[in-house]
């Protein structure tokens, strides 16, 4: 699994960011800066790209792209960083599925993390998510695609993302970026290979298809199964906790936000208009809410 590293190695203090479904850990570019510039620099921001997407390696297996699998491999980066230097405060940041993965460390009494986690942003997530928006998600998950430019890819997954909310097309672009590879690094298994000299053109999505198989392949009695194991690992969190929502989410419906603030860790809830599913951190107000949380 590989990850993108933030500010100074040798902190005590972790932040770490886990990113939704189809996406990578580049996404938390902006966060980051905004968090190392907060803290003074004496943070560190670890990134990863979790297994299946972004330079991490593809399953053999595709029934492993699950929660489980997901949060062992989390769990394990996390002694692996401890290991290099031993962390003092561990804090966690997760959107969508990364909220899920959070929501899994922190709320298991099972885990015995080398530090606890402190405090807890769930990006629009929840334990309860809307049935219609999985189903949206699952029309465009692993559909594949190939891109002339990074600009005729960057429209393309703004086609489908446009509910991040208003964003400038540098902002877009640099967010677009990390989400194509050429198809020439790639080889179908996913194992990454020397690039090709000359045009990179065509782009591929940088994440394995095979990710959406899991995610089709869930029944309803699985989801309700999920749903209860979800919100008793909720219930378990100790960790100060943070609810960021789109105020036009389609994905963490309101009311279950405010479920989420009566229950568990009580999380305080703050809402961006203008957003769905879900907040990049991106815009000025939205990181700012995060850093002022994590770090005042």
């Amino acid at each position: 699994m590989a990850y993108w590293q933030w500010g100074d190695p040798r902190s005590a203090r972790v932040v770490l960011c886990v990113h939704g479904l189809t996406r990578q850990g580049r996404d938390f570019d902006t966060l980051a800066k905004v968090l190392l510039a907060r803290a003074g620099g004496d943070l560190r921001v670890v990134c990863p790209d979790i297994v299946g997407r972004g330079e991490s390696d593809w399953l053999k297996n595709p029934d492993g792209y699950q929660l489980p699998q997901y949060a062992a491999d989390v769990i394990a980066l996390i002694s692996q960083l401890h290991a290099e230097r031993a962390i003092r405060t561990l804090d966690y940041v997760g959107t969508s599925m990364g909220g899920l993965i959070g929501i899994a460390v922190a709320g298991s009494p099972s885990v015995h993390l080398p530090s606890p986690i402190h405090r807890l942003v769930l990006n629009d997530v929840g334990p309860t998510l809307d049935p219609a928006a999985l189903q949206r998600i699952g029309t465009y998950v692993g559909q594949g695609g190939s891109y002339e430019s990074l600009n005729a890819a960057a429209e393309a997954i703004w086609a489908l993302s446009s509910t991040f909310g208003p964003h400038s097309e540098a902002q877009w672009l640099e967010l677009s970026r990390h989400m194509v590879v050429p198809a020439a690094s790639r080889s179908p298994a996913g194992d990454v290979k020397v690039e090709a000299n000359g045009d990179a053109a065509p782009y591929v999505l940088h994440y394995d298809p095979a990710i959406a198989l899991p995610l089709r392949a869930m029944t309803a009695e699985a989801a309700t199964h999920g749903q209860a194991m979800l919100w008793g690992l909720y219930d378990n969190i100790t960790a100060k906790t943070l609810l960021t929502r789109g105020a036009q989410s389609d994905l963490l419906s309101r009311e279950t936000g405010i479920a989420m603030t009566g229950r568990g860790p009580c999380a305080r809830i703050v809402e961006f208009d203008g957003v769905g599913h879900a907040p990049t951190f991106v815009a000025a107000v939205q990181s700012a809410a995060v850093a002022a949380f994590l770090l005042d």
